[in-house]
Order: structure tokens, then sequence, then C-alpha cells
């Protein structure tokens, strides 16, 4: 399968920011690609080198070593042609307030150069498709902080673009708003595009991703499928039991054995009369993975991030 970014060596480092400090190396010789089609998330703690990471990508910061291909053109040489083929969903909206919901993809579709005809159109089907139909004509800045999301993604695709960086699009958002994300997220794979996905939602990276890269310190630390990742984790099997006694009261036990069968003999030998209303095999989370790998937990980067994710 074709490449849709191809990483050798990329580096980034800043220079010292005063004369006591030393230079910061914010991405440390990265390797991998993501391949076409693929939902392929890109976690790590605040200050890992996700954005950086995205800026070089995207051709807001020049690497200070290192390579990058972007659908098969080099970010040093061929940057212009890249943005014309890529979206771009930053954490923060760039859309512009005073302009109604439509206008702004209209404008949008015009700095891409989409032709004059097709805006309009185009327009129209962006906005039903995100369930913006009826807020067309409503200044974005009156709109909802879901409804802002959704439509920065609808102006990033409003050219059609064969690869989608989203950065935190979830960050904040409410959970009926946060699932709706996700839905058009899972819809993009489906049309081929592929999409590079940064996000602090542990759960989100696990149920959307087909691969996840980990990032820590600059430096790659782990890259692979969601369930090979979990796979990595050297942790015994275990069961949960869910026990109800006579007045209905529920007990959850949780038991490890390298025996599974043995295990369930246990659980159910120490039931006591009581009624067995599930038997669950726990498998490690890719929050298992992502804290045996930075010593981070999912709690403490939501709280880097303001609490908002």
């Amino acid at each position: 399968m074709a490449h849709a970014i191809e990483v050798k060596g990329l580096t980034k480092v800043y220079p010292p920011a005063g004369k006591a400090s030393k230079p910061l190396r914010a991405v440390d010789g990265l390797d991998f690609a993501v391949s076409e089609g693929e939902v392929f998330g890109f976690l790590g703690p605040n200050g890992a080198g996700k954005t950086t990471t995205i800026r070089m990508l995207t051709g807001l910061a020049r690497p200070t070593a290192g390579n990058a291909h972007v659908l098969g053109l080099d970010v040093g040489g061929a940057i212009t042609q890249i943005k014309r083929r890529i979206g771009v969903v930053p954490e923060t909206s760039n859309l512009y307030d005073e302009l109604s919901a439509c206008d702004n993809l209209v404008f949008a579709m015009q700095l891409y150069g989409v032709p004059r005809a097709e805006r309009r159109p185009r327009a129209e089907q962006l906005l039903a498709r995100f369930g913006l139909a009826e807020k067309r004509d409503a200044p974005f800045a009156t709109l909802s902080r879901g409804m802002k999301r959704a439509l920065t993604i609808a102006a990033a695709l409003a050219h059609r673009p064969q690869l989608v960086f989203l950065d935190e699009p979830t960050t904040g958002l409410d959970v009926m708003s946060a699932r709706n994300l996700r839905r058009m997220i899972s819809g993009l794979r489906e049309e081929g595009v592929t999409v590079f996905l940064t996000t602090h939602y542990l759960e989100e990276a696990e149920r959307l991703c087909d691969r996840v890269a980990i990032i820590v310190q600059g430096r790659l630390v782990a890259l692979d499928t969601v369930n090979g990742l979990k796979g990595s984790i050297p942790r015994k099997p275990s069961i949960e039991v869910i026990l109800a006694d006579e007045q209905g009261a529920t007990e959850t036990r949780r038991i490890e054995n390298d025996d599974v069968a043995a295990a369930v003999y246990t659980a159910l030998a120490g039931a006591a009369g009581r009624r067995v209303l599930a038997i669950n095999t726990i498998r490690p989370s890719l929050e298992d993975v992502f804290v045996q790998l930075t010593g981070l937990s999912a709690q403490a980067m939501l709280q880097e991030k303001g609490g908002k994710g």
C-alpha cells in the first residue's frame, strides 16, 4: 500500500530562548509511515512534539534534520503543492467570526482554487453532511462549540483533500458533539481519506485508529495497531465476575490467573450461592499501554489540558 506520509530522521531543534537556556530538541529523529486511507493516531503527553511534527508536515515549520514526504512530495521543496492536497484542522479554529457558516466554506474553497461554479453547491453539501444546514446563514461566532468544530472540519474538507490533519478535534466538546465528530472521522476513512489524528482521549484513539504511534520527549516509543500495542503488555489473563445476592445487590470480582479456566473455576467456587450475572475476560487497554510507556495516566493527560481533553 502506498504511503500518504513517510518520515525519516525528522528532527526539530529550537535555539535557546535565553542566555541560560539550552537548545530545545522538540522532535528527535522520528521514523514512521502512514498508509493511504488509514486513521493514524499520534499520541503523547503535552510537550512531546506532536504539534511540532504536524507543523513540519504541513509546512508551518522547517525540519532541522531528516526529511518527510507527504502524498509523495518532499515537504522541503513542494510544500505549495502539498497544501493544495491536504486539509488541516487546528486545535483552535481558524475560521472567521463575522462570516456565516456557508460563507466560511465558500471562502475556504476560494483560497484553495475550487472553481466558482462548484463552491456554493459544495458548501451546501458539507453543511448538510455535518448537520449545519439550518445554521447556513448564522455567523460563525454565534455557533455552539460543537458546531464550530464541525464547521472547521468541513472547511478543511472543502477542497476534497486526500489527507486531513486533525489536532485534538473533540477537545472541550459535550458527549453528543464528540460522538458526532467521531462518526464523521470514521466516515472519512470509508471515503478513502487518510486521517492523521492527535488526541488526549485514549478511548477515542482506541476506537478510531487503525494504528497508533506514541511519542515521548520527541522520540517515537511505540508504533503498532491498537491490538498489537495492547498485546505487548506483559500481564496475566484476568476475568471479571459480576455476582448478585437474593436482594439484587451486585458485587464485581476481578481474578488474575495464567489459566483462564482456573480463574473462572475460582470465581464460581467463591460465588457462595449468589447468581452469576456475567463473566468477562479483561484485556489490556490502550490506556494501560500508554501508562506503561509514558508513566502518565489518561487522567493526568486531561489535567495537562486544563480538564478539556
